[in-house]
């Protein structure tokens, strides 16, 4: 069998892989906690769910435009004016099977073979496989636990080249929960403009932010960063719709119209009654949203408290999203039964298979001394896993 070196570029989500094992664990009979959810525990509201059975009672069903319905698009723009001060028209959106599909046409749009790709880490997995199945080149920038993993604009600065077509940023981010503020933006998109370089904005965790912290993009300071800056985002976080594969894109007119073409030959349109779901978590009440945060920051808080009261591991309180991003480096090197826990990997595998635990090592988010963990999922999973993990921690130091 002949497979593409395009296609073999490609590793399988790590994420899902360890979600997957932890759930067949769990069908199996095992109770195993799984840490590794990258969706909200919550269910969809009824009135989302409603308008999609009412677009299926109207027999709503058949092909859209590629690009998503005309009310949802708009629905996206009176969401971008309202939220983030941004002004968009229809012809500068595009409605994608989830915000990860938005996020790969971008590439896919913006990146010829060798073209350089400034990537912060820890980054969010499917970045670097993305870049490469473009044919780009990732450049990958390292942040410090000191700088709350954000990059610097002069780190930015320095990672530009003549090559160098795009930087991604991902604020909230996905894993270690920071918040870039306005000023931190604001300074690195000087740098943008200054180098006339593009950038992908993932606000996929815009809604999820606690301690009053308000959400920037980078796309509102004015036009020319505007018009250098494509922003992602969609329902799955917001309103716990990972299933029904929503995202958007949104950003100048010539680079959307050549997303929409990509996906003409590609996916076509997302689900016609997804969409129409989606028109109405954006329009409704949001109420339950902030319930949903609110429950977060709870989670986050019990989770951060007693990581840090765990001898030999360490986190710093994440401002977004639902991960902590946990420092295990004082166990890697160290030994379990005779086995050197000689990376994340192996911790990973070890907290599955010996404390019945499920989590993402740091190494697929480019970092080896972290693993990544979840709170979207009950408190009583949060206390019986943490217990696990600090009685396995506490066997090895």
């Amino acid at each position: 069998m002949s497979i593409s070196s395009r296609a073999k570029k490609i590793n399988p989500s790590p994420t899902l892989g360890i979600t997957a094992k932890a759930k067949k664990m769990q069908s199996e009979g095992i109770n195993v906690i799984s840490f590794g959810a990258g969706e909200p525990d919550f269910d969809t509201l009824e009135f989302i769910k409603n308008a999609a059975k009412n677009a299926l009672d109207k027999g709503f069903t058949k092909y859209t435009p590629t690009s998503g319905i005309i009310e949802l698009k708009k629905t996206i723009c009176e969401k971008f004016m309202k939220d983030n001060n941004i002004e968009y028209s229809p012809d500068e959106i595009l409605v994608s099977c989830g915000a990860k599909h938005s996020i790969f046409n971008a590439i896919m749009t913006l990146c010829d073979d060798e073209d350089e790709v400034i990537l912060p880490s820890p980054y969010w997995v499917s970045y670097p496989e993305m870049i490469n199945f473009a044919g780009g080149k990732p450049i990958i920038i390292n942040t410090t636990e000191q700088n709350c993993f954000k990059i610097t604009p002069e780190q930015l600065k320095n990672a530009i080249t003549p090559k160098t077509k795009l930087f991604i940023l991902n604020s909230p981010s996905n894993p270690t929960g920071m918040v870039y503020t306005e000023s931190e933006l604001r300074e690195i998109a000087k740098v943008i403009m200054e180098h006339n370089i593009y950038c992908i904005s993932d606000e996929i965790y815009e809604k999820l932010v606690y301690e009053n912290i308000k959400h920037m993009s980078i796309a509102s300071f004015d036009e020319k960063i505007k018009n250098l800056t494509i922003v992602v985002n969609g329902v799955s976080k917001s309103h716990s719709m990972t299933g029904w594969r929503i995202g958007y894109a949104a950003g100048p007119k010539e680079i959307i119209q050549a997303m929409s073409n990509l996906q003409d030959h590609s996916t076509s349109n997302p689900t016609s009654i997804a969409q129409c779901a989606a028109v109405e978590a954006l329009k409704g009440p949001q109420q339950e949203l902030e319930n949903m945060v609110s429950e977060f920051k709870k989670r986050r808080d019990f989770m951060v408290d007693t990581v840090n009261s765990i001898n030999g591991i360490s986190t710093i309180k994440p401002d977004g999203a639902f991960y902590c991003w946990i420092n295990v480096s004082k166990i890697i090197g160290k030994s379990f039964d005779g086995k050197t826990i000689k990376d994340s990997l192996v911790l990973a595998d070890l907290l599955l298979t010996e404390a019945k635990v499920a989590v993402v090592p740091g190494i697929v988010f480019g970092d080896d001394n972290f693993v990544r963990l979840s709170y979207a999922t009950s408190i009583e999973n949060i206390v019986e896993g943490l217990n696990r993990i600090k009685f396995f921690v506490e066997k090895i130091l």
